[in-house]
């Protein structure tokens, strides 16, 4: 197992390097002009100084090699220096953001903590809802709670998150009145008092993602129940003489888990992605309104770091689910 974390490792460096270069040339070839939004009135010769300040004056592949050289050294050193009191970066060019000229991962740090709790907590909730209800419903199936879960989960699946958070404003916020229709992203918690402050604006956004995650969760968990209970080692294990609950929750259960790993390793890099609709219906000021907000501002530096940050994240969780593979069933080996 070792090995094969070590051989993915080292596979996933010119992956990356791919996907950045991919990335970093298509944002190249989109339309716009970080000048665009200058007003008329500055001279063309400052808008050209203004230009070459950002580094626009240097060849294509100077300015991709800048870029990575900052992504994947000078950030990492800045972190160690933010850590540990250290001089690594010290007068290191990071990456800046066009709109705000502020270091890009400073803003990406500031925004992290509003998206974790609000996107982070629905996919923990939806996670722990989502698998004893495919459980469940694939052990009782075409019983009245597997018709009314199957129901549930395809209209939550199929209903877009800006007609649930709309629908869920008016009812529990215009209607009645239990819980603030924006998210305050000033709001600290310090005691007792402010945590059910905190908790009351989570409640909802946290809702409506909470849905749409165990609809999709709970469908792989049911069909992969149903494909495992029908095995011979399962109609082995009961004439053997072990208990159902043993049965189905030590050796059903487990190999089930296996496609499953797949679908909530790959949904964990979302979380840090944002929810983006969500996150625009309810305010909540996090990663995924602050790509919306460069998108629209023509920031390429921040669409490029954000869009690279989620590759990272997919790569390495793709890694997770392939060594949680090996540890859910022995018989998976990657000598």
């Amino acid at each position: 197992m070792l090995t094969f974390t070590i051989r993915r490792l080292l596979l996933a460096i010119p992956t990356l390097l791919l996907i950045s270069l991919v990335i970093f040339l298509l944002l190249e070839l989109a339309p716009g002009d970080p000048m665009a939004q200058v007003p008329l009135t500055v001279p063309p010769e400052v808008k050209e100084k203004m230009r070459q300040a950002l580094g626009l004056g240097e060849p294509v592949h100077i300015r991709y090699l800048k870029w990575i050289w900052q992504f994947f050294v000078i950030e990492p050193m800045n972190l160690i220096d933010a850590m540990f009191g250290t001089s690594l970066a010290e007068g290191q060019l990071r990456v800046i953001s066009w709109q705000t000229r502020s270091p890009v991962m400073d803003i990406v740090a500031q925004r992290l903590p509003q998206t974790l709790w609000v996107v982070g907590v629905a996919y923990v909730v939806a996670v722990l809802i989502a698998i004893p209800i495919g459980v469940y419903s694939a052990y009782k199936q075409y019983s009245w709670f597997d018709q009314a879960g199957t129901f549930v989960t395809m209209v939550g699946f199929s209903v877009p998150p800006f007609f649930s958070g709309v629908l869920v404003i008016v009812i529990f916020s215009v209607n009645l009145g239990w819980f603030p229709s924006i998210y305050d992203t000033t709001h600290r918690v310090t005691d007792w008092d402010s945590f059910v402050v905190q908790l009351k604006q989570m409640i909802m956004p946290v809702m409506v993602l909470a849905l749409q995650i165990t609809s999709q969760i709970s469908r792989f968990m049911r069909a992969s129940m149903l494909d495992n209970l029908g095995q011979d080692y399962v109609r082995t294990a009961r004439a053997k003489g072990m208990t159902e609950s043993t049965v189905v929750l030590m050796h059903v259960l487990r190999n089930s888990m296996i496609p499953v790993v797949t679908v909530i390793a790959l949904g964990i890099p979302s979380i840090f992605g944002g929810a983006i609709i969500t996150e625009q219906v309810f305010k909540v000021n996090g990663i995924g309104q602050l790509l919306i907000t460069a998108i629209q501002a023509n920031d390429m530096p921040m669409v490029q770091t954000l869009t690279f940050i989620f590759a990272v994240l997919i790569v390495l969780f793709n890694l997770i689910a392939d060594v949680l593979y090996g540890i859910l069933d022995p018989r998976i080996r990657y000598d």
